[in-house]
């Protein structure tokens, strides 16, 4: 970008200042020969200040185009396209209403910049707030409604919780808004994984590349972003900065990173917090019918599982390992590695 801008702006100070030398020299009387040697040096002064000034400019229209970048990532191109034509429309109202402003004596030319200005940011304006809306008018249904909060931030997607899988099934349900970000660095680790000699962590990495596949398929909100950092080494490091250039929430199941993106100041849907959330509430008191699978660690217990995996420690019921069991809950552990249900052997 830098050496683009500065040999555009080399050309343009050349040419420009090639056209003054001319326009001078045209009312001056000098010699031919001396013509010409004035018209080069001040092609070559121009181009010169062109090369001097397109370095600062470069790097600033760089930074623009960082935060240009940042910002367009956090948007839709639904969203986008949507302002594109509310801003057309404002445009054009504002070249209706020129015309009878522009006869306004004195201060009509004036007034025209002001209301193109206007008319273009209202419409402008209007269009991305209410984009949804509009959108379904024309009868697209899978954007999320329009809200006076702004859009909802976009979900960048571990290795961990796309090799999990049950982000596959959560996505369908719409409980997780917003689009979905895969970041190249992330594919290419689960394609390692899928590509690895071990058995099990090959099975893992295809089964994290079949859930990509069917996430993609599903409602087209996954996108896959190539964007690195050849800075930083580490995966996590590299989502975590991500996360803070799109203003987007992560999506894993890793504790570790789940707790240094924290810290860091970015927001971590946690999928074993949802799945933990979403278990039925047991309390003390209440009979549950279970299967005791094993004994227990402890003298006289047995161990059976509710449906949705909890673990459920039975006092007295080493001897009924195989039988089906009512069990009178007696305490509930909540931890975050999950949950536990203590009980003795109903009547």
């Amino acid at each position: 970008m830098v050496l683009i801008t500065r040999l555009l702006l080399a050309l343009v100070g050349g040419l420009g200042a090639y056209r003054a030398a001319v326009w001078i020299l045209d009312r001056t009387s000098l010699s031919r020969s001396y013509e010409m040697l004035l018209m080069g040096l001040g092609a070559l002064v121009g181009a010169v200040v062109g090369l001097l000034l397109g370095g600062p400019l470069g790097r600033q229209l760089q930074r623009l185009g960082g935060v240009l970048d940042r910002a367009t990532a956090r948007i839709s191109a639904a969203a986008l396209f949507i302002t594109a034509i509310g801003l057309v429309m404002g445009l054009g109202v504002g070249a209706l209403a020129g015309m009878a402003v522009f006869r306004l004596p004195g201060v009509g030319i004036y007034l025209l910049p002001l209301l193109f200005t206007l008319t273009g940011y209202i419409f402008a304006y209007v269009a991305y707030r209410r984009h949804a809306d509009i959108a379904r008018l024309f009868g697209l249904k899978n954007l999320p409604a329009s809200t006076g909060r702004g859009m909802v931030s976009p979900k960048v997607l571990d290795t961990s919780a796309i090799i999990d899988a049950r982000i596959g099934d959560i996505v369908p349900t719409q409980f997780l808004e917003g689009d979905l970000i895969l970041p190249g660095f992330v594919l290419e680790e689960l394609q390692s994984i899928a590509d690895s000699t071990e058995p099990l962590r090959r099975a893992r990495g295809r089964r994290g590349l079949e859930c990509v596949e069917e996430l993609r398929g599903k409602d087209g909100r996954l996108t896959i972003m190539d964007r690195d950092y050849p800075g930083l080494s580490e995966v996590d490091a590299k989502l975590i900065k991500l996360a803070k250039e799109l203003d987007a929430k992560i999506v894993t199941t890793d504790f570790n990173l789940n707790k240094v993106a924290q810290i860091q100041g970015v927001d971590v849907l946690n999928v074993n917090d949802l799945a933990n959330s979403l278990k039925p509430v047991v309390l003390p008191g209440e009979s549950l019918h279970v299967r005791v699978v094993r004994e227990g660690k402890e003298e006289d217990q047995g161990v059976a599982y509710l449906d949705d995996g909890t673990m459920v420690v039975i006092e007295g019921g080493r001897n009924r390992v195989g039988q089906e069991v009512i069990v009178e809950v007696t305490s509930v552990l909540q931890n975050p590695a999950g949950k536990m249900v203590f009980g003795r052997l109903g009547v």
